[in-house]
C-alpha cells in the first residue's frame, strides 16, 4: 500500500469535475493553495427536492422507480457507479462524493404525495438505487424508516439494497411488509476478506456482520438476496463460492453478481486507487477489466455492461453459475404483491388483508 494512503476513505484524491474549467492545485509548500484532503470531515447539506420517485431508464433493469433519501455516500466504496452523479451538483466524484452528503429532508412527504396521486400506477421501487439508504447518517435522520412507513401504509412493494447493519433497526416494519409480500432485501457482500473491505469499502459494516444481517433478516421471515457486486477480476472473483456458501448457510434465498464497470471519472479514481492499494497487480487488474469490456474500463452497451464479455467474464459467470447450483438449488425470492396497493391509505392496517 502507498505511504500516501488516506485512511477511512475510498477515493484517494479529489478528482476534477468534468464540467469545471478550473481546478485546485498545490504550488506552495506552506499549503496556501492546497485543498485540505486528509482528515477532512464529512459535511451534511440539507436539500428539499420537488420529486422523490425517479423512473429507471436503464435497459438493464426492469420497469421500475428508484428513490434516494441521500445523495453522496459516506461508505466510500471505490467502485460506486453513483460517484459521477455528484459532478452534476458541482462537486467531485472523488473525496467529495463520500464527504459531502445531501440529505433530502422532505422525502417522506414527497413519497406520500406521489403514492396518493390519482394517476400513479404502482410499479417496483428500488430503495435505494444510487446511494445506500442505511448509510451512517440514517441513524439520526430516520428518513428511510419514514419512507418504509409510507410504503406500508399504501401497501406498496419495495426492493431494498444495503450493506449496513442499520437495516435491522427496522425489523418491525420489514416483518409486517414481508407478511404481505411487500418487500425483498438485498445485502451487498463483495468479499469475506476484511483487509480488502477496509481498502475497497472503508466505512461499511464488516463482512461478518453482513452475514449476520442475512441471518437475522431470514430468521425474521424477510426474503433476502445477496449481491456479490461488483466482481473485480484478480481482486474478489475467486471469493464467489465462499460468499455464496456463507450467504446460503445464513438463509439467503438467492444471489446475483455484476461485473465492475468504471464509468466516467470513476475510471480515473479507481485506477489511482488500485495502483496505490495493490501496486503489484494493478496493471493486471486494469487489463482484465478492459478485456471484459471490449478494451475499455467501461462499456455503455445495454445487456453487456453488467455482465461483461470475453474469457475473463465467461470464467466468472461460470464460477457463479456452478456455485448457485450448489448452494441455492430450489431457492428463490417470492414475488412481490402489487394487488393490495391503495392510494387513499388512512394508516390503519387491516387484520384481513
Amino acid at each position: 500500500m502507498s505511504e500516501e494512503w488516506i485512511k477511512g476513505r475510498g477515493a484517494q484524491y479529489n478528482s476534477l469535475n468534468r464540467f469545471d474549467k478550473n481546478k485546485i492545485v498545490q504550488e506552495h509548500f506552506e499549503g496556501l493553495d492546497e485543498e485540505p484532503v486528509s482528515g477532512r470531515k464529512t459535511q451534511f447539506i440539507h436539500v428539499y427536492p420537488k420529486t422523490i420517485l425517479n423512473k429507471v431508464e436503464s435497459k438493464d433493469i426492469y420497469d421500475a422507480y428508484s428513490m434516494n433519501a441521500y445523495q453522496g455516500c459516506e461508505h466510500g466504496c471505490i467502485y460506486c457507479y453513483a460517484r459521477v452523479t455528484h459532478e452534476y451538483l458541482g462537486f467531485s466524484a472523488g473525496l467529495d462524493f463520500e464527504s459531502k452528503i445531501m440529505i433530502k429532508k422532505n422525502v417522506v412527504e414527497l413519497l406520500d404525495k406521489a403514492l396518493s396521486a390519482k394517476n400513479y400506477v404502482p410499479k417496483s421501487i428500488m430503495l435505494s438505487g444510487n446511494t445506500d439508504c442505511y448509510q451512517p447518517v440514517e441513524k439520526e435522520q430516520r428518513l428511510t424508516r419514514g419512507m418504509l412507513e409510507i410504503l406500508l401504509k399504501h401497501r406498496h412493494p419495495v426492493d431494498i439494497i444495503t450493506k449496513n447493519v442499520l437495516v435491522l433497526r427496522d425489523l418491525d416494519i420489514l416483518q409486517e411488509m414481508a407478511r404481505r409480500h411487500l418487500v425483498n432485501v438485498s445485502i451487498s457482500i463483495t468479499s469475506l476478506n476484511e483487509s480488502l473491505r477496509l481498502l475497497m469499502e472503508p466505512r461499511t459494516a464488516t463482512y461478518r456482520k453482513r452475514i449476520e444481517v442475512v441471518r437475522e433478516l431470514s430468521k425474521a421471515g424477510i426474503p433476502v438476496n445477496v449481491m456479490i457486486a461488483p466482481i473485480v477480476p484478480s481482486i474478489n472473483d475467486h471469493e464467489i463460492p465462499a460468499v455464496m456458501e456463507a450467504s446460503a448457510e445464513a438463509g439467503a434465498l438467492s444471489a446475483g453478481f455484476t461485473m465492475v464497470r468504471l464509468n466516467g471519472t470513476i475510471g480515473e479514481i479507481f485506477t489511482d486507487w488500485v495502483r496505490k492499494a495493490y501496486p503489484d497487480r494493478a496493471e493486471k487488474v486494469l487489463n482484465q477489466i478492459r478485456e471484459a469490456h471490449g478494451g475499455n474500463l467501461f462499456d455503455h452497451r445495454a445487456g453487456v455492461r453488467m455482465r461483461g464479455e470475453g474469457k475473463i467474464a465467461e470464467s466468472i459467470r461460470t464460477l457463479f453459475t456452478v456455485s448457485r447450483r450448489k448452494y441455492f438449488k430450489d431457492r428463490r425470492l417470492p414475488d412481490l404483491d402489487f394487488s393490495k396497493f391503495t392510494r387513499n391509505a388512512n394508516g390503519q392496517l387491516s387484520l384481513f388483508d
